[in-house]
C-alpha cells in the first residue's frame, strides 16, 4: 500500500478540487444566465432559500431574500426547484426568464410533531396534539399569545374575563382539575418554562392582568397543545392542565436576508351600551315601592316641589351618564424584523410597539419589545444558540369589574334624576358613588411590567443520532403598581393617598437533554430521551404608601407625610429526572412512554419526590393489507394513559409551621405564627387516559379526529379553615378528588383546490363534563356565596334560591320551599345553572381566489350561564338606595292578575334581598369572532420599490353576535381572579367590536 505525507495529500485534495471547478467550467463556459423568481403558490409571496439546480449535474444555486435567482442553464436542459415544506418542481429551460411557483407540500409539514423535548413523527405519535396555524392568525388585535387559541385546538376554552386592553384571560385544557392549586396549562416558549402569574396587587375588585401581554404574538412561529397525558407527563408537576409549546422565529440556514415589516390601526367600540330608566320613570318607581311600604301618599318622595317634594315624576331630568365613559378606542401596531444565515448560521432580530386604547375611559396598554434568535454551527457537531426577548409594558388602569368605585358603577348605577355638576360647576357626589367624570379625569392608576425571557444552548452530536443539549433559561418579570388617588374622588380623601408596589418573580432553570435517534434496518425505529431540570423561583415583594399629600400636584411617596413601607419575599425549587422511549416498527405500530420525578421544596422530607408514567400506543389500520380497499388515505387508532401532577399555585411552604417577624402592639419587635403546617401534604395527581381516532380520505382532503379522555384528580391542595382558637385561620390539606370527562371533535376539509381558487374549513367542538367527586365540606366563593363547591356538583356551579313564579294576587316571589318548613332559608338554597359550558368550538372557512384571501371564523359556547349581578343591584324593588333601576324593573306586578316574573315593588320580605335564580341567565352564544379580507399586491407593480411582497388586509373581530344574555357580553367574568368562579357579570367591560386595516411587507 502507497503511503502520502500529510501535505502531499492536502495538494492531492487541492488539485483535484481545481480540475473540477475547471471541467464545471468548460462545462458551461457556453452556458447562457438563466434568471427569474420563486415564490409560493398558496399565498404569493417570494421563497428565500430555495435550491436551485441543473438536473444530472452538480451546478446549483439558491434564492435570495427575494425568491430571485441566476443560474447558468442551457436550452433544454431541467431546473430542478426545492425547498423544505414545499413540493419540489421540474422546469425546463425556454428562454432567459423563468418564473416559478411552489406549493405547500402539506404532508410533508405533518410529518414531524412537535412534543415535548423534541419532535416525532407524525405517524408515531400516540398522544393527542392540536396544532394551531399561525398563519391565519396575523393581525388579529389581541395582546397575548394565549388569545390567538380560541377557536382553534379542540378542547381548548378560551374566555377573556373582560375586554379591557391587556387585560385577564382564562384558558381550560379539558377542564378545571383543582380548586386551590392552578388550573392553567405550563407554557413553553423556546423551551423556557413561563410564568404566568399575574404580579399585579391593585385588588381593584375582580380585575387581573395578563403576564402574557409581555409577549409578542408576533413573533411566533408555530404553537402546539398537548392535551393528554402521555403528551404532557413529560413535564411531571407541570402538565396536569395542559401543556402550550410556543416556538418562535428563527432564520433559514443558507438563506439571504429578509425584512418583514407588520402594521395595522384600528378602532374598537362597545358593541352595546346599558340602557336604564329615565328619570321620570326612576321617580314613579321611588313613588311605587314607597307606596307598597305603607308610605302616606302626602308624603311620597315625588310630589309637588310646593308641598315638600322633589317635584312630580314628569317633571324630572335625566341625566345620562353611560355614553360619557365609553369611547371609540384606538389600536396600532408595527412590527419590523430581519432573517437570514449562511450555511453555518442562522439569525432573526425583530422590535415592535403595541398600543391599544380601553373602550372604557381612561384604560390603555402599550408595550415595547424586541426580540433576538441566534444559532451557530461551530462545526459539524457542535451547535451553540441564544433565545431572548425583552418587554416594557405599561397600562393606564380603569378601575372597574366588581369594584364599587368603579367608573362604569358609578355612570351605571346612579340615579337618573341626580345631575352631574354641582350649581358651582364642580363635580356633583351622589351616595357611595364618586362622580364619573371625576374618576374618569383623575384616577391614576399605572401599571409598569419589564420581561426579560432568554435561553441559551449548546448542544453537541457525539455519533449520528446521538446528541446531547444543555440549556441555561431565564425568566425575568418585574411589576410595578403605582397609584395616587388625588382629592377630588372619595378614597383620595381628606389630602390625597398612594402607593407603589414593586413585584419581582424570577426563574432560573438548567436543563440537561440526551436524545439518541436509530433507524434498525427499514422496519425499526427507536427514539431516547434522558434529562434533568434544575429549577429555581424567587419572589420579591415591596410596598411604599404615602397618605397626607400638600397637594394634588405633589405625588410621589416622598412628598406625603405620613409614609410606611413593607417588604417580604419567597422562593421555592423544583428537580427533576425525565425519559422517553418510542419505538415504530414498519411505519404502523408504534409505543411510547415516559417517567419524569419531580422534587419539590414545597413539601416536606418523606413527601418531596412525585412520579409521574404514561404509555401510549398508536396503530396505522390503513397500513394493512386488508384495509388496502378501505375509501381512506389513513385510519390510526391511539391509546394513552398517564399520570401528572400539581403544585403549582400554592404557597411555597404550606408543609412548614411559620413566625412572622415584626412589632407587637406595643410596637416593640417581636414574633408571632403564622401558618399552620402540614408534614404530610403531598402533591395532587391527575390520571388520564385517552383513545383517539383519525381519519383521512379523499386524498387526504378531509381528516378527522376524535378523541375521548378521562381525567380524574385526587388529593386536592386545598386550605381547610381551622379553629380560631389556634391561632391560624386555615392549614394546606389533601381532600378532594375532581373529575373530567370529555370528547373532542375535529374536522379539516380542503373543499376546493384549484390553482386560482382554494376554500378550506376547519371545525371543531368539544364537550367537557366536570364532577366533584369527592369533598367533605362544601366551599362557597364570591360575594353573597353565588358559587358553591359542592361534592357531586360541577367547580362551578351556582347556589340560589330557586324563584318558581310571583304570585298574581299578592305580586310576591314564590321560591321553592326545599326543605317543605313553610319558611325560606338558607336550606333551601340550591345548585342551579354552570358557569361552564356544555359545548364549545369554532368554524373557520378561509377562501383564496387569485390574490384576494378571505377568513371567517365563527366561535361558539352552549349550555354556560351567567349571574347577571348588573341586574341584582338593578332591578332592585327600592331595596338600593341611591341606585337607579334596569329597563326590566319596569315589568313588575303592579296588580292583582298580572303576570311576570319581576316582583311588586317593596323594600321589605324576600323579593329582591336573596341571590335568585331569577338573575340567572343562559349565556350561550355564537360570535363572528373575525372576518378578515387580504390581497397581495402583484409582485411586478412593488419589484421597482425592491419589495418582494406586499398584502393589505381588512379585518373586524367581534362584528356579530347571537345570544338570549340581556347583558353587554355573554363572555365576561367579573371574579378572574379567583380561578373558581365562571360566568359573573358585574360591570365588565365587554368584549369590543374592532376594525383595522394593516399591511405585511417584505423586502
Amino acid at each position: 500500500m502507497q503511503t502520502y505525507t500529510s501535505s502531499t495529500l492536502k495538494s492531492l485534495v487541492s488539485l483535484g478540487v481545481l480540475l473540477a471547478i475547471l471541467l464545471a467550467h468548460a462545462a458551461f463556459a457556453q452556458a447562457p444566465p438563466v434568471s427569474g423568481q420563486v415564490t409560493s403558490t398558496n399565498r404569493n409571496e417570494a421563497l428565500a432559500g430555495v435550491s436551485v439546480v441543473v438536473k444530472g449535474t452538480t451546478s446549483g444555486t439558491f434564492t435570495n431574500a427575494e425568491g430571485r435567482f441566476s443560474i447558468a442553464a442551457n436550452q433544454g436542459q431541467t431546473l430542478v426547484f426545492s425547498s423544505i415544506g414545499y413540493t419540489a418542481a421540474e422546469v425546463v429551460v425556454n428562454g432567459s426568464t423563468l418564473n416559478v411557483t411552489l406549493k405547500e407540500d402539506t404532508k410533508s409539514l405533518e410529518e414531524v410533531v412537535v412534543v415535548g423535548y423534541g419532535t416525532q413523527s407524525q405517524k408515531a405519535v400516540s398522544s393527542s396534539v392540536s396544532t394551531v396555524n399561525v398563519e391565519d392568525l396575523k393581525g388579529l388585535p389581541v395582546s397575548s399569545p394565549d388569545q390567538l387559541l380560541q377557536g382553534k385546538a379542540s378542547g381548548v376554552q378560551i374566555s377573556s374575563a373582560s375586554g379591557a386592553p391587556g387585560g385577564g384571560i382564562s384558558v381550560s385544557v379539558r377542564g378545571a382539575t383543582s380548586i386551590n392549586a392552578s388550573n392553567s396549562p405550563l407554557y413553553v416558549i423556546d423551551g423556557v418554562f413561563i410564568n404566568n402569574q399575574s404580579l399585579s396587587n391593585l385588588g381593584l375588585g375582580g380585575q387581573t392582568f395578563n403576564p402574557l401581554a409581555d409577549l409578542n404574538p408576533a413573533d411566533i412561529e408555530s404553537i402546539q397543545v398537548l392535551k393528554d397525558a402521555n403528551a404532557t407527563a413529560i413535564y411531571g408537576s407541570r402538565g396536569a392542565n395542559g401543556v402550550v409549546l410556543i416556538t418562535t422565529k428563527r432564520g433559514k440556514l443558507n438563506a439571504g436576508s429578509k425584512i418583514s415589516f407588520q402594521t395595522y390601526f384600528g378602532w374598537a367600540k362597545a358593541p352595546k351600551l346599558y340602557e336604564t330608566v329615565n328619570a321620570q320613570q326612576e321617580a314613579e318607581l321611588i313613588n311605587e315601592s314607597f307606596l307598597n311600604d305603607g308610605g302616606a301618599f302626602a308624603s311620597r318622595p315625588f310630589r309637588p316641589k310646593a308641598e315638600g317634594g322633589r317635584g312630580l315624576p314628569e317633571e324630572q331630568t335625566t341625566y345620562s351618564r353611560i355614553p360619557d365613559v365609553f369611547q371609540t378606542a384606538k389600536t396600532q401596531s408595527y412590527d419590523l424584523s430581519a432573517s437570514g444565515g449562511s450555511d453555518k448560521s442562522r439569525y432573526f432580530i425583530g422590535g415592535s410597539y403595541f398600543s391599544q386604547e380601553g373602550i372604557v375611559k381612561p384604560a390603555q396598554f402599550e408595550r415595547f419589545s424586541g426580540r433576538f434568535n441566534f444559532d451557530h454551527n461551530l462545526n459539524k457537531k457542535l451547535t451553540v444558540g441564544i433565545s431572548a426577548s425583552g418587554a416594557y409594558s405599561h397600562r393606564n388602569i380603569s378601575r372597574n369589574d366588581n369594584s364599587a368605585q368603579g367608573v362604569i358603577n358609578s355612570a351605571l348605577y346612579v340615579q337618573t334624576f341626580l345631575p352631574v355638576f354641582n350649581e358651582d360647576g364642580s363635580y356633583a357626589r351622589h351616595s357611595i358613588f364618586d362622580n364619573h367624570l371625576a374618576l374618569i379625569e383623575n384616577l391614576n392608576i399605572q401599571g409598569h411590567s419589564n420581561r426579560l425571557i432568554g435561553n441559551l444552548y449548546a448542544e453537541y452530536e457525539f455519533l449520528p443520532g446521538l446528541s446531547f443539549k444543555s440549556s441555561w433559561s431565564l425568566d425575568y418579570n418585574s411589576y410595578l403598581d403605582k397609584v395616587y388617588n388625588n382629592t377630588q374622588i372619595s378614597v383620595g380623601l381628606p389630602a390625597g393617598n398612594g402607593s407603589n408596589t414593586q413585584t419581582s418573580l424570577v426563574t432560573l432553570i438548567n436543563e440537561q437533554v440526551l436524545t439518541y435517534n436509530k433507524a434498525l434496518g427499514d422496519d425499526h425505529l427507536l427514539n431516547l430521551v434522558l434529562g434533568n431540570t434544575l429549577q429555581s423561583s424567587k419572589y420579591n415583594f415591596l410596598t411604599l404608601s404615602g397618605q397626607k399629600f400638600p397637594s394634588d400636584n405633589f405625588q410621589e411617596i416622598a412628598s406625603s407625610s405620613i409614609q410606611t413601607g413593607s417588604t417580604s419575599s419567597s422562593q421555592n425549587g423544583l428537580v427533576s429526572f425525565f425519559g422517553r422511549a418510542s419505538y415504530t416498527f414498519r411505519d404502523k405500530y408504534s409505543l411510547d412512554g415516559s417517567l419524569r420525578a419531580d422534587g419539590s421544596s414545597k413539601f416536606a422530607a418523606g413527601n418531596k419526590w412525585g412520579y409521574f408514567p404514561s404509555i401510549g400506543v398508536a396503530w396505522i389500520v390503513s397500513e394493512e393489507a386488508f384495509a388496502k380497499d378501505l375509501p381512506f388515505d389513513q385510519i390510526k387508532l391511539r391509546a394513552n394513559i398517564g399520570l401528572s401532577g400539581n403544585q403549582n399555585g400554592i404557597s411555597d411552604f404550606p408543609s412548614q409551621s411559620l413566625w412572622r417577624a415584626g412589632r407587637n402592639y406595643q410596637n416593640n419587635p417581636g414574633i408571632s405564627p403564622s401558618q399552620l403546617g402540614n408534614p404530610d401534604l403531598t402533591w395532587e395527581t391527575t390520571r388520564q387516559w385517552n383513545v383517539g381516532l383519525d381519519l383521512a380520505f379523499l386524498q387526504n382532503r378531509i381528516k378527522v379526529e376524535a378523541n375521548y379522555y378521562s381525567k380524574y384528580t385526587k388529593d386536592l391542595l386545598i386550605q381547610v379553615p381551622v379553629p380560631s382558637k389556634l391561632g391560624y385561620s386555615s392549614v394546606y390539606e389533601n381532600l378532594g378528588e375532581v373529575s373530567n370527562k370529555g370528547v373532542e371533535l375535529s374536522i379539516s376539509s380542503v373543499n376546493i383546490q384549484k390553482d386560482d381558487f382554494q376554500w378550506s374549513t376547519d371545525f371543531n367542538i368539544a364537550r367537557n363534563k366536570n364532577r366533584i367527586e369527592k369533598l367533605p365540606t362544601p366551599i362557597t366563593a364570591h360575594s353573597r356565596d353565588w358559587v358553591r363547591m359542592e361534592q357531586g356538583n360541577s367547580l362551578f356551579a351556582f347556589w340560589v334560591y330557586d324563584q318558581l313564579y310571583v304570585d298574581p294576587q299578592t305580586g310576591d316571589a314564590v321560591y321553592d320551599d326545599v326543605d317543605k318548613n313553610g319558611t325560606i332559608t338558607t336550606a333551601d338554597r340550591k345548585i342551579m345553572g354552570n358557569g361552564a359550558p356544555d359545548f364549545f368550538g369554532s368554524l373557520n372557512n378561509t377562501v383564496r381566489f387569485k390574490r384576494f384571501d378571505l377568513g371567517a371564523l365563527l366561535y361558539f359556547q352552549s349550555g354556560n350561564d351567567i349571574i347577571n349581578l348588573n341586574r341584582f343591584f338593578m332591578e332592585h324593588g327600592g331595596t338600593q338606595s341611591g341606585i337607579t333601576f334596569f329597563p326590566n324593573q319596569l315589568n313588575r306586578w303592579q296588580k292583582p292578575g298580572d303576570i311576570t316574573d319581576v316582583p311588586r315593588l317593596t323594600k321589605k320580605g324576600n323579593n329582591y334581598t336573596l341571590p335568585s335564580s331569577r338573575y340567572l341567565e343562559d349565556a350561550s352564544f355564537l360570535r363572528l369572532r373575525s372576518i378578515t379580507l387580504g390581497y397581495n399586491v402583484p409582485t411586478e407593480l412593488v419589484n421597482r420599490f425592491k419589495i418582494s411582497n406586499l398584502r393589505l388586509y381588512a379585518l373586524a373581530t367581534n362584528l356579530w353576535t347571537l345570544t338570549n344574555y340581556s347583558g353587554l357580553d355573554p363572555e365576561v367574568n367579573a371574579a378572574a381572579n379567583n380561578q373558581n368562579v365562571l360566568g359573573i357579570d358585574h360591570a365588565v367591560v365587554p368584549q369590543p367590536r374592532s376594525f383595522q386595516i394593516g399591511a405585511n411587507v417584505t423586502f
